[in-house]
This record gives structure tokens, C-alpha cells and sequence, in this order.
């Protein structure tokens, strides 16, 4: 992992904010010790969770988006710092190794005009380069037995997440993305709006299911393909659940969960299906906070459920391994 920038616990202490009767995740979250070796550390160490950032927006750029998603990693890790550690949740269960380098590849796109044809194929190679580390580190990561949390970044690195994680366990995975969009769009070229079907045409994704799809940000190509292979790619609506109140939140969600449970899968959260959230394709209307907390809970265990539930709809969800993609704080 050579282009990773390890995180030490100098810099953990400086965005933890020390208070007296209370400690915090970034007194009890664990970093990699100077002059270890990451990955024999990651495979001997305790903790559940591997942390790390993508401070890029090369992706969201190939893709005609606002940038700006290169500060989330910042952002997120002196939140998550501050979080209170107790029996509720528990700071000492994460390891922050730290963030990718990328400033090679955001130095070269920062002047890129992604309206030119020869820019954006530019763009794309950038973010090709990117995908190739993020793969690594990924692979890294499950071959030693830990769940990754990422931070990005634009979501063009679902696909790294998807390879990474197929390549460590040997097999293709499922995926459910938390989205205004599908991510689905046609292979020409690397960049935020088509990790997914990258990764489902190289055989990495093997079933994938959208999670509130926005009606109107969704082409009719892009609703023709999905058609055609709904068996293994599947999606409900954010209208149909929120709008027109034709499906309920929480049945589909274990419709969506009951579709991918068969395999070990990733969950990805892209920031705009929340609204007023500051992203790349900001929205007024979705999902709330809380909904998205329910979502990733939801992704680990249905204990939440009422009984009736639970014993008669859903009695053989199981944990599985879950990738989080943070994109475009």
C-alpha cells in the first residue's frame, strides 16, 4: 500500500477534542504503529473496522459534477473523532489507517475542462489510475479478515470497493446503493456515474439493487438496460416510497436486502439522496438522515424489527460483510 498516507496517533489527537468526564472515539480508535507493517497489523489486531479516505473529485469531474468531494475524508474524520465511546457504540472496534494519495491525479485534473472531448478522456485515465489503488487496498483490507468504511471521494470508486472486495474473497459480491441514481450508466470511459456497471460487465458485481432511484434524474436507456437484466440488477423509487406512498420504507428494505443476502455484499451511500446535503448533485427532496441511519443499521442486523416481522417475512437475513461508501460530502 504505497500510496497510502498512513494516519498516526499525532494526527488522531489533534482532531479529537478532549473533554473532561467524557472520552471520545479518537481517544480509543486505534492507528497502525510507526514502523509496522499495515497489513500484518490489520491481521493481528482486534478491531472490526478498517477506516480510510479517497480525497478526490477526479471522478465527479469526468462526469460533468461540481467538485469539491476531495474534502470529505477531512471533514468525516474529525466528526468521527469526536463521536462519544461507549457501550452503545465503541470507538477502540476501528483502525484509521489513513487516506490515499492522490494528489498526483487531482494536481493533473484540476485544469481539465471536462467539456472537451480530449479533457475527459484525460479525466477518465486519472481515475483509472485511482481505481487501481483503491482495488489494492480494498483486497488488503478483506484478505485480512476486516470490514472497510470509505470515505470518498466521488463514487467512481464503487467500482474499486466492488473489485477489491470480489478479488479478496476469490468471487463476485452484491452490492444495494443508497442512491438518487443508479450509477448505471454506459462504459465510455471512467467516472462517478458508472462504477456499478463497470463493475457488473468484468464479472466483479454479481447482484446489484438501487435504493431509491429518483425518477427524474434516470434516463429511458438507462431504464431500458435494467429492464433487461432485472433478474440480477433490480431498483425501487424514492417516488414510489416517499412520493406516491405506493411501498413502505421499511418492506423495502428488506426486499432490497432479501435480493443481495445470498452472497457477501457491500452497502454504498451517496450523500444526494439526502437533501441539502453540499454534493456534486445536490438535491431538495429525499430521504432523511434518520432513514439513511435505519438503512445502515438495517445492513448488519433486523433485531430492530417488530417480532411479527421479522419471524414471518425475514427470519434468515444473516450478517455479512459491509463496505460503506461515504461520497461527495
Amino acid at each position: 500500500m504505497e500510496k497510502l498516507i498512513p494516519f498516526t496517533i499525532s494526527d488522531l489527537a489533534k482532531v479529537t477534542n478532549h473533554r473532561s468526564g467524557e472520552v471520545k472515539f479518537g481517544e480509543k480508535m486505534l492507528t497502525v504503529p510507526k514502523g509496522e507493517n499495515c497489513h500484518d497489523y490489520l491481521k493481528s489486531c482486534e478491531a472490526k473496522y478498517v477506516l480510510f479516505g479517497i480525497p478526490e473529485d477526479v471522478g465527479v469531474r469526468a462526469n460533468y459534477g461540481r467538485p469539491g468531494a476531495g474534502s470529505a475524508w477531512e471533514s468525516a474524520i474529525s466528526s468521527i473523532a469526536n463521536i462519544q465511546h461507549n457501550r452503545f457504540c465503541k470507538g477502540s472496534q476501528i483502525v484509521v489507517i489513513g487516506h490515499l494519495d492522490v494528489s498526483e491525479e487531482m494536481e493533473a485534473a484540476k485544469d481539465l475542462d471536462f467539456h472537451t472531448t480530449a479533457d475527459r478522456k484525460k479525466l477518465s485515465s486519472l481515475v483509472e489510475k485511482i481505481d487501481k489503488e483503491v482495488v489494492h487496498i480494498i483486497s488488503t483490507i478483506i484478505r485480512c479478515g476486516k470490514v472497510p468504511i470509505i470515505i470518498g471521494g466521488g463514487h467512481n470508486n464503487a467500482y474499486g470497493n466492488i473489485k477489491g472486495t470480489a478479488l479478496g474473497l476469490g468471487k463476485p459480491i452484491n452490492a444495494i446503493n443508497f442512491d438518487a441514481h443508479s450509477d448505471f450508466r454506459i462504459l465510455e470511459g471512467r467516472h462517478s456515474g458508472n462504477g456499478f456497471s463497470y463493475a457488473y460487465e468484468e464479472a466483479f458485481l454479481k447482484k446489484y439493487f438501487i435504493f431509491g432511484l429518483h425518477e427524474n434524474y434516470t434516463s429511458k436507456n438507462v431504464l431500458d438496460i435494467l429492464k433487461k437484466i432485472e433478474d440480477r440488477v433490480t431498483y425501487n423509487t424514492y417516488d414510489e416510497i416517499k412520493v406516491r406512498h405506493q411501498k413502505g420504507f421499511l418492506p423495502e428494505m428488506i426486499k432490497a436486502f432479501d435480493f443481495v443476502k445470498t452472497d457477501p455484499y457491500g452497502i454504498e451511500i451517496d450523500l444526494d439522496a439526502l437533501p441539502n446535503i453540499a454534493s456534486s448533485a445536490m438535491t431538495m427532496s429525499g430521504f432523511s438522515v434518520e432513514e439513511l441511519r435505519q438503512f445502515v443499521s438495517f445492513s448488519e442486523t433486523i433485531k430492530m424489527l417488530p417480532t411479527c416481522i421479522s419471524a414471518k417475512v425475514h427470519p434468515n437475513l444473516v450478517k455479512k460483510k459491509t463496505i460503506i461508501l461515504l461520497e461527495n460530502l
